[in-house]
């Protein structure tokens, strides 16, 4: 049994990562590297994270989704973040990344904003 589920879906050229359970030391970190060369690899660089299922992250997630940030701007790409539960967003405020991140509540006014 995973930790977390990763399902890709693509809007135009922006490519969506669902994430659902925990992104933590381990497997959900893994799997979120995994996914983010993935999307890369196959030539996508405009990456969208929704997080709204993520449940718990603990600071290998967080350390995750800065190095799939600097990855994917390696690439000349964009990733953004959606969904952020209270949780999450608290978290990235403490670290001071929330600035870091593009983050959104909205799937239309993120998928917009990549144009």
């Amino acid at each position: 049994m995973s930790d977390i589920t990763i399902t890709e879906r693509q809007a135009g050229d922006v490519t969506i990562l669902d994430l659902d359970g925990k992104v933590t030391i381990g497997e959900g970190s893994v799997a979120l590297r995994t996914a983010i060369r993935r999307v890369l690899g196959e030539g996508k660089n405009k990456i969208l994270l929704n997080l709204g299922g993520v449940g718990y992250i603990d600071s290998s997630g967080i350390g995750e989704l800065v190095s799939s940030f600097t990855a994917v701007n390696k690439e000349g790409g964009t990733l953004k973040l959606l969904n952020l539960t209270q949780k999450i967003q608290d978290l990235l405020a403490i670290t001071k990344l929330l600035t870091v991140f593009d983050v959104y509540e909205d799937e239309a006014a993120a998928l917009a904003s990549y144009n």
